[in-house]
Formats: structure tokens, C-alpha cells, sequence
């Protein structure tokens, strides 16, 4: 038990409670003690003038070594927070603001739908399980597998771009500018390998490629123009388009992609997933994307290519150029992102464009958010720069090609009434359930046995046509994790009778 300065006590169990969160794999013990007694201090929990326990005492009951205690109490008196009395011990300073009071209305506005544009919520939405990591088989896509992410490479790069002289780079406002450094990367190493050679003032970056998508709809989903999208395809799309004052066109999706057909023909704006198709990864041929382009031009059709994978290419004999690469009159508009080749918390994305349309989205995000963080940028640029990029690419393309590789032997065996697609170098399966077998179904009952998955009726426009479907991703599931959790999904599906 310690005592406050007036001679309150403060038993055992209020110590522990402050320090409940600590996470013996998370972050360095010291800083989760700083954050902790920060955090209990600003609520009021600790309250000026408290007496801490010693450093040897705290370290006792919440199980850490004594000079963590003590260096996380000498920062916290250097910072203020804390301060030493000689012989008397430690103490929450004097001069720290209360903390807030909380102060509830008695009346609260109860009709906001009535003053919303838009309902957003009213939509139908991919649903992405917060809890992932706590799963022993998350065949998901678009999560990452911390164990390959190349930390100390990230961390290098963290540190390059950490003197004074470069945070003098990326530290001011940038108004609506991008970092010069990562254009450069996106010019010289990124955008080559995809067949694309771009001009400085054909780039913009953006918060990963979402918010590139959502932009474009903006700029081009006036009253009156028809934007297509694929169905099924990335729902999100859909989803903004349904939000926009355009009209909406489904667009119909065969073994070799988009259907450039009538429905293609009348749109004056169309979203495509020309290489790894969302979602059932078709990666659209020569043949195809030459008659696109054709019908594109003949019909005065924009075109927004959705490379939504673009550099994760798993298999090194499979190397398709985006139809970018083929835009001879500048109405293809490029996105890419790093979300799915490095990481998606980085959220950097970019648009490759004509520079005219550039301009006018460089003063929308300006309006909406003025720019990506400068310091996420030059970190990226400076990881790029140094080879660690390539790297990477390289490294995990060999990893998730393995898993990729046990996942398609073992599908036959542990789903046998089930027909799946996967093309080369894609990061997921699209699998055909039984007659008899629900996507939305199997998604339930396959997390109650730690293993999940992707029902794929979201990708369809109409969810009774994709009920049937369900999507498998393997960059967030341990490799030794696989085969237990293809067997567990299987043992699920009911057998159809030969």
C-alpha cells in the first residue's frame, strides 16, 4: 500500500488497475508504464499531489524489472508530470491541469437522419473482423502477416528520415504538394515494372488507393454521366457510385473480364480490375484489353484501372502490364497502392493521370485533407530508395507463392464438391460452394471454429447471385496454419451425393 501527500492510501489493487493493459509483446515496458500513469493522471484516477509507489514496490506488483519503473519515472519528472521529494519519494506534480469534467445534456438531438445528404450506413459493406489476429485461421484478404513484414528495413528508413535536416523536409505544410523524393521512387522503380513511364506532374498521391477511387468519382460522377463498374466487383465502387449524382451501370464479368458490350459501350465512365479481378482474380488478356481500348475510344469512355495488386506478383513468370501501358490518348486513369505489397495501415496510395486532370484533383484533396503525411512519404520514398522495396517484393512473393501453391493441392482434397479459380501471382482464392451450402452460412460457422473467411455475395450487385460464393485470402494466415484450417473449413461444407 502507498500513501498520497495528505495521507490517503491507495491500496494495491488501484496500482494494478492503472497498469491492466500493460502487453508483454506490445510496445517497450517503459513506455506502456509513461502511458499508463499519463493516461491515470489526465482522468483524474491519480490526482496532483499523490504519492507514487517505489520503483522496486510497482516493479513487485505489476511483474517488471525495477529500472524499467525507474527510467519511466525519470522521464515523467523530466517532462513534468512527476516530481522528486528527497527522502519523501515521488509525487504527481503540483502544477498538472484537472482533468475535464464530463458534462451530459439533458437533451440530446435525436433526428440527425433528417439532416444527412447522404446514409452511407444504409449500404451494403464489405465486413472486415476487427479480431483477426485473435484467430488461429484467418484466411483473409487484404490483412497482412506481421511475421514478414520487413521491420528492420522499415525502421531504417524511419531513422534516415529522423535527422533535423530531413524532418526540416517533411515537417512544414506542404499546402498541397507531394514529397519530390516519392514521385521520383513512383517514376524510376515503381510505375516501370507495370509498363507505365510517367512525368512528374502526371502523379498525385493519395491516402492509399481508396481514397484515389473516391476522388474520382468526385471529380467525375456528375448528373447525367453513367459510371460502370464490375459485377461482381469491389463493392466499395458500387458503393460510391450509388452516392454519387451519376448512374449507376453494373457491368457484366466473364473468364476474361469486363464485357465490353452494350452496357460498356454506354457508360461515359467505367472502373475496371484489368489484372487480378475483384474478386474472383481473372487477369484479363491481350485480346480483351485491346477491345476494350478500342470500344473505350470509340465510344469516348473514361477509363479508371483499379491495380489494386499491382508489384505482388507471386509468380515470376507471370508479369501482365497494366492497360495503362497501352494508353495512347490519355484517358486512362492509373491508381495504385502499397496496401497490399507492404502494408495497409501505411494507407499511401497514387493516381497516375493526364495533367490536367491531376491539377484539378491536386485542389480536391486539397479541400478535403491538403495532403498525405509528408513523413509517411518520405519514409516510403527513402525504403524504396535504399532497395528495401524490391526486396521485399521478392521475398514475400516467394513466401505467399508457396502458400498459394499448398492451398491449390489441398483444395481438391479437403473441398472436393467445390470449383475454385486462381489466377498465377494473385493473393486469393474464389471458391464455388455446393448447391446446397450458403456463403454467409459457412462464414458463421467457420468462425466459430477460429477460421475465417469471406462470404461473396458482398461483390455481387445482387447478393442472391453470389450466395454461393466465398473468397480466401492467405497473406494474414501463418503458413504451418493452412492445411488445420483448409481441413477444419472442409469438415464444414456438406458432401453432395455421387
Amino acid at each position: 500500500m502507498s500513501y498520497n501527500s495528505t495521507g490517503h492510501s491507495h491500496p494495491d489493487v488501484t496500482w494494478q488497475q492503472v497498469f491492466k493493459n500493460l502487453d508483454r509483446k506490445g510496445q517497450a515496458l517503459n513506455i506502456q508504464i509513461r502511458r499508463s500513469l499519463v493516461l491515470a493522471i489526465e482522468t483524474g484516477i491519480i490526482k496532483k499531489g499523490d504519492k507514487l509507489p517505489s520503483s522496486r514496490h510497482l516493479a513487485g506488483l505489476v511483474g517488471v524489472a525495477r529500472n524499467t519503473v525507474t527510467a519511466a519515472y525519470k522521464l515523467l519528472i523530466d517532462d513534468g508530470f512527476l516530481i522528486s521529494k528527497d527522502r519523501s519519494g515521488i509525487f504527481v506534480a503540483a502544477d498538472i491541469l484537472p482533468a475535464p469534467s464530463r458534462i451530459i445534456s439533458s437533451r440530446q438531438k435525436t433526428n440527425w437522419p433528417e439532416s444527412f445528404a447522404v446514409a452511407p450506413s444504409q449500404l451494403r459493406h464489405l465486413q472486415k473482423s476487427r479480431d483477426w489476429q485473435q484467430h488461429s485461421y484467418p484466411f483473409l484478404y487484404g490483412q497482412f502477416d506481421p511475421a514478414i513484414f520487413p521491420t528492420n528495413d522499415w525502421r531504417e528508413a524511419i531513422r534516415a528520415t529522423s535527422s533535423v535536416s530531413e524532418i526540416s523536409h517533411w515537417a512544414g505544410d506542404r499546402i498541397d504538394d507531394d514529397d519530390p523524393e516519392l514521385i521520383e521512387q513512383l517514376c524510376v522503380q515503381v510505375l516501370p515494372r507495370r509498363g507505365i513511364f510517367a512525368q512528374r506532374d502526371e502523379i498525385l498521391i493519395t491516402l492509399g488507393s481508396q481514397q484515389a477511387l473516391s476522388m474520382l468519382v468526385q471529380l467525375f460522377g456528375k448528373a447525367g454521366s453513367k459510371i460502370g463498374f464490375e459485377d461482381p466487383g469491389y463493392p466499395d465502387i458500387r458503393n460510391m457510385v450509388q452516392m454519387s449524382p451519376a448512374t449507376e451501370q453494373a457491368l457484366a464479368v466473364d473468364k476474361k473480364g469486363v464485357i465490353p458490350n452494350a452496357d460498356f459501350s454506354a457508360c461515359s465512365v467505367a472502373f475496371l480490375t484489368i489484372n487480378k479481378h475483384c474478386p474472383t482474380t481473372v487477369t484479363m488478356p491481350a485480346e480483351r484489353r485491346r477491345e476494350v481500348l478500342r470500344k473505350a475510344i470509340a465510344h469516348d469512355i473514361v477509363l479508371i484501372e483499379d491495380d489494386y495488386e499491382a508489384d505482388m506478383m507471386l509468380d515470376e513468370s507471370v508479369k501482365p502490364n497494366s492497360l495503362k501501358s497501352l494508353d495512347q490518348d490519355g484517358r486512362i486513369i492509373y491508381t495504385g497502392s502499397f496496401s497490399k505489397s507492404l502494408a495497409p495501415g501505411l494507407r499511401i496510395g497514387y493516381i497516375v493521370a493526364a495533367p490536367d486532370v491531376i491539377r484539378e484533383l491536386r485542389v480536391l484533396r486539397r479541400l478535403i485533407m491538403r495532403h498525405p503525411p509528408s513523413n509517411n512519404q518520405r519514409i516510403l520514398a527513402t525504403f524504396i530508395a535504399l532497395g528495401h522495396y524490391t526486396q521485399h517484393l521478392e521475398r514475400n512473393g516467394k513466401i505467399l507463392a508457396q502458400r498459394a501453391e499448398l492451398i491449390r493441392n489441398l483444395l481438391p482434397q479437403v473441398m472436393p464438391d467445390c470449383a475454385f479459380e486462381y489466377e498465377k501471382g494473385s493473393m486469393s482464392f474464389w471458391i464455388r460452394l455446393p448447391e446446397n451450402c450458403d456463403g454467409q452460412e459457412l462464414q458463421k460457422a467457420a468462425r466459430n471454429k477460429g477460421v475465417l473467411i469471406e462470404a461473396g455475395d458482398i461483390f455481387f450487385t445482387s447478393p442472391e447471385a453470389g450466395k454461393r460464393f466465398i473468397r480466401l485470402g492467405f497473406t494474414s494466415i501463418t503458413g504451418t496454419h493452412i492445411e488445420t484450417g483448409l481441413k477444419t473449413l472442409g469438415s464444414l461444407i456438406p458432401r453432395t451425393a455421387h
